[in-house]
C-alpha cells in the first residue's frame, strides 16, 4: 500500500526533468530560430513543468512531516527554494501564454519570460539539490 508520505517523492522528479529540458530548447531555439517545434516544445514543457511543480510542492507541504536539527534547516531552505521556482515559473508561464494568445512579436517579454524560465530551472536544480541533501545524507524520506 502507498503511504501519502511517498506522493512527495513520486512527483519531485517531473518539474526538474520538464523545466530543465524546455530551458534547453529554449535556448536551441535562440540559435535556430525558425524552428517552430522547438517553440512548441518550450512553452508546452514550461506549462508541464509548473503545473508539477506546484503538486511537487502541494506534497510536500501537506504530506511531509516536519523534521528537526540539521535536517529542519536543510529542509526550509529546500522549501524555500520551492516557493522560488513555483513562482519564477508562474511568472513565465502567464508570460508565455499572454504572448501566445495576443499573438505579438513583443521582444521585451519574451526575454523576460526567457530569463524567468532560466531562473526557475536554476531554482528546481538547487531544490533538487537540497531535496537529494536530506534524502542522502540524513535518510529522511522527503
Amino acid at each position: 500500500m502507498i503511504s501519502t508520505a511517498h506522493f512527495h517523492p513520486m512527483l519531485v522528479h517531473f518539474p526538474i526533468a520538464l523545466v530543465v529540458l524546455g530551458f534547453m530548447a529554449e535556448v536551441v531555439l535562440l540559435f535556430f530560430k525558425k524552428e517552430p517545434g522547438l517553440f512548441a516544445t518550450g512553452f508546452y514543457l514550461l506549462i508541464a513543468g509548473t503545473l508539477s511543480a506546484l503538486a511537487a510542492l502541494l506534497a510536500g507541504v501537506f504530506f511531509t512531516p516536519e523534521m528537526s536539527g540539521a535536517a529542519s534547516e536543510i529542509q526550509e531552505v529546500h522549501e524555500l527554494f520551492a516557493w522560488i521556482t513555483l513562482g519564477t515559473l508562474l511568472a513565465a508561464s502567464v508570460m508565455r501564454v499572454f504572448l501566445y494568445f495576443k499573438k505579438t512579436e513583443n521582444t521585451s517579454l519574451k526575454r523576460i519570460a526567457l530569463a524567468l524560465y532560466c531562473l526557475g530551472a536554476i531554482a528546481v536544480s538547487i531544490t533538487g539539490f537540497y531535496g537529494g541533501t536530506l534524502v542522502y545524507d540524513y535518510m529522511m524520506p522527503i
